[in-house]
């Protein structure tokens, strides 16, 4: 198949969830004797400065890159509180995409054009007018329950109010573009479900992150090391910093008082200045991004994750996982990884919790390596992304024929 796949960011480098989701998957697709090409916006925020390729996305046909300026303006943002349009999706809404967009359709001919995202939707009618191709939406996320998460965390009544009325209007418009998609691939069962009660009745496919074992070197000398926890993720997202400030107010105070000389680790894709001075502390490290993230979550035997917000799946879990960490996170962190806890993982959700599980952790000391062995072979055998690629591109062909 001839595929394009649209993405709202640059896919590289290859440092937060959605960038690894997208490349995985698009490399394992070329494995499989695919065709695909990639039209990404470079936005301010993940902007890559350079006319090269990189060699991690030297899989692709062709790579077109468009700037586009999706900053939050307070302007904007206020008048759109009187508007029907969603402004998750509005900040998306880019005239020169549209016009590479339809240039990239005028000179190639594709047989599927694979959406990263709903908040590529509003570029639907371009597709249309311009290709025959069929349309296929990976929703990553459902998008509007993240930020309904967040507002019911969000103790600033003002604040909190203004999340609800924004993931309502995203609400609104995840629902109204439901049936504008030839083919729904949801990264979880849990996600389909929520789409089909939302309404969707096509096609529709559960496809979720993969990786590659082979490009994955655990390191259990770690856990003959004193144990030391370890987050990694991008702070820039704001589960990531609602998590882990909840997790030093309210766990890391109680560990440091009980455990003096254990170490929390943070590293993290644009660090925000003010979080950074937030976190610190005499046994936290807050490293910012670092050169190479496997060398970083390998020198640490545990991996906190505590996520209290969020949809789809957290790849980073995956990695950890296939890494042969010890992962510790939420309920919420844990949607859609089909791990067992207390064999593959560990699930905490209250601060107790996560203060027992650690405390665990310290006795058990060079055993817990058993875990990060079962983690890592549970993600071998699972989430293999040659695998789920070839079940994807089977529903895309089966489509195909359908259609035709």
């Amino acid at each position: 198949m001839k595929i394009l796949q649209l993405c709202k960011k640059f896919p590289y480098p290859l440092k937060d969830g959605e960038s690894i989701a997208v490349t995985t998957l698009s490399r394992s697709l070329r494995e499989l004797g695919c065709q695909v090409s990639l039209l990404a916006m470079n936005t301010h925020k993940h902007f890559f400065n350079s006319n090269g390729c990189p060699e991690a996305l030297g899989h692709y046909k062709d790579i077109f890159k468009v700037p586009v300026d999706n900053r939050v303006k307070p302007t904007e943002a206020f008048l759109n509180l009187f508007s029907r349009e969603s402004y998750h999706i509005a900040r998306f809404i880019s005239p020169a995409f549209r016009r590479q967009l339809i240039e990239v359709l005028k000179n190639n001919s594709f047989d599927l054009i694979q959406l990263e995202t709903p908040y590529l939707s509003p570029y639907i009618p371009t597709i249309r007018q311009h290709s025959d191709a069929l349309i296929a939406m990976r929703a990553h996320n459902v998008e509007h329950e993240i930020w309904e998460r967040i507002a019911e965390n969000t103790a600033f009544f003002p604040k909190r109010w203004y999340l609800k009325h924004l993931a309502q209007k995203l609400y609104r418009y995840e629902v109204e573009q439901l049936e504008q998609y030839d083919i729904l691939v949801a990264i979880t069962q849990r996600d389909l479900d929520f789409f089909r009660k939302l309404g969707y009745r096509k096609t529709a496919v559960v496809a979720p992150i993969g990786v590659r074992s082979e490009v994955y070197r655990p390191d259990y000398d770690s856990y003959r090391r004193p144990l030391s926890l370890a987050f990694i993720g991008s702070l820039d997202w704001m589960p990531n910093q609602e998590g882990l400030q909840w997790f030093i107010s309210q766990v890391w105070t109680e560990l440091e008082k009980k455990h003096p000389d254990l170490e929390l680790h943070i590293a993290g894709r644009n660090t925000p200045e003010d979080l950074k001075h937030k976190l610190a502390g005499k046994k936290v490290f807050v490293h910012g991004e670092v050169p190479d993230a496997q060398d970083f979550i390998n020198s640490h035997s545990l991996m906190v994750v505590p996520l209290l917000s969020g949809s789809g799946m957290r790849a980073k879990i995956l990695e950890g996982m296939a890494l042969g960490r010890v992962v510790l996170t939420t309920s919420v962190g844990l949607e859609g990884i089909g791990a067992r806890p207390e064999r593959e993982v560990l699930v905490a959700n209250t601060p107790d919790q996560f203060v027992s599980h650690i405390e665990s952790c310290l006795r058990q000391g060079p055993q817990l390596e058993r875990m990060g062995r079962q983690a890592c072979n549970f993600v071998a055998s699972q989430y293999d992304s040659l695998a789920i690629a070839r079940r994807l591109l089977d529903s895309y062909l089966a489509l195909t024929v359908e259609v035709a």
